[in-house]
């Protein structure tokens, strides 16, 4: 486990030294926002919309005490959204659709020798290949995660109203109860953390695959796996330090 950490570290060590153009990069980095962002909106806006319309249930159904007022559910699904939710659910799904992604093209390409045919070029081939797929993960990453905030805490209205659980101006009371914004910094700060470790993790079990096919969907498994495993971990991590 240490020697694979070591191995990590020289990786992005190798990846930011002797960088490619910046028009290259940024070419690169474009292409790659749209495969990882605007590709992955439609499965993070069910997954979060779904997620907001069951907490908002579910915690109407456990929220039977008549002493506590209705609108206490919209403030429970806004803060368990914003906190929780909404970043680390997100980065969950995209750790299998992008994860996956990055560590199976990056494999393909390494077992079809394109990787070695661009460091024969003279190509920097960490920094060309792998570089701008983690700069467009911490860039789209947050404005995923606003997504599904917004969409969950809609969810949850359509839920709570449709159900008849509340009402929908209980609903609108109780997310606009005791709002704190540092909530909305510590989310995004929690998802470009995220999307670092996603893409980084993938991009190193996909750029070291060796073998042939059924070693690739061995790294990309590998890949989601050590990704999922290390947004849990990084997720106590920030909670402990910075709430």
């Amino acid at each position: 486990m240490v020697k694979s950490f070591g191995e990590f570290l020289l990786f992005i060590q190798s990846m930011l030294f002797r960088k490619e153009r910046f028009s290259v990069l940024w070419n690169r980095t474009v292409d790659e926002c749209i495969i990882i962002g605007v590709n992955s909106i439609f499965i993070v806006a069910i997954v979060s919309a779904f997620i907001g319309a069951v907490t908002c249930v579910q915690i109407a159904y456990n929220l039977t005490n008549p002493l506590i007022p209705k609108s206490t559910i919209g403030y429970m699904v806004r803060e368990m959204t914003i906190l929780e939710l909404a970043p680390t659910i997100t980065s969950i799904v995209l750790a299998g659709k992008v994860g996956s992604s990055i560590a199976g093209g990056l494999g393909t390409m390494r077992i079809t020798e394109q990787v070695s045919a661009l460091e024969v070029m003279g190509i920097n081939s960490a920094s060309y290949l792998v570089l701008p797929r983690i700069v467009a993960a911490m860039l789209m990453f947050p404005l995923l995660v606003i997504l599904a905030m917004s969409l969950s805490i809609i969810g949850g209205y359509l839920a709570g109203s449709l159900t008849g659980a509340l009402s929908a101006q209980e609903y609108v009371e109780g997310i606009r109860t005791d709002f704190i914004p540092y909530n909305i910094v510590f989310a995004l700060i929690k998802s470009v953390v995220f999307a670092f470790l996603v893409s980084a993790i993938a991009a190193f079990k996909g750029f070291f695959t060796s073998g042939g096919a059924l070693e690739v969907g061995a790294a990309s498994t590998d890949a989601v796996n050590n990704s999922i495993i290390a947004i849990l971990v990084a997720d106590f991590a920030l909670a402990a330090i910075l709430l």
